[in-house]
C-alpha cells in the first residue's frame, strides 16, 4: 500500500482558472464590488426615484410630452439598457486587468 504524505496538495484541476494571491484578489473583489453598487444605485434612482419625482417632473415638456410621464414610460428602459452595456464593458475591463478575463 502507497504511503500517504503528512500534507498532502489537492490535486490541480486544469479547469480551474488562474491563482491569483491574496492581495490581487482582494483589489479584483473590491473594484467589482464597486461597479455592483454603482449599478444598484443607477437601478435605484432609474426605477424608483425618477418615478417618485414624475409629477414634478410633468411641467417639463420634451416633444410634446409631460418629461415625468416620459421617464417613466421610456427613459427608465433607455437608461437600463445603457447601464447594462456599460456594465459590461466594465467588468470585462475588470477582468482582463487582473488575469481573470474569459476567452472568447
Amino acid at each position: 500500500m502507497p504511503e500517504i504524505p503528512d500534507n498532502p496538495t489537492p490535486p490541480v484541476r486544469a479547469d480551474s482558472g488562474p491563482a491569483v494571491d491574496k492581495a490581487t484578489a482582494q483589489a479584483y473583489w473590491g473594484e467589482t464590488s464597486r461597479l455592483m453598487w454603482t449599478m444598484l444605485a443607477i437601478w435605484f434612482i432609474a426605477s424608483f426615484a425618477i418615478h417618485f419625482f414624475a409629477p414634478a417632473l410633468n411641467g417639463i415638456r420634451i416633444l410634446g410630452f409631460p418629461l415625468g410621464f416620459y421617464m417613466a414610460a421610456q427613459g427608465s428602459l433607455i437608461v437600463f439598457v445603457a447601464a447594462l452595456f456599460w456594465f459590461a464593458s466594465r467588468q470585462n475591463a475588470i477582468d482582463e486587468k487582473y488575469g481573470v478575463a474569459e476567452d472568447e
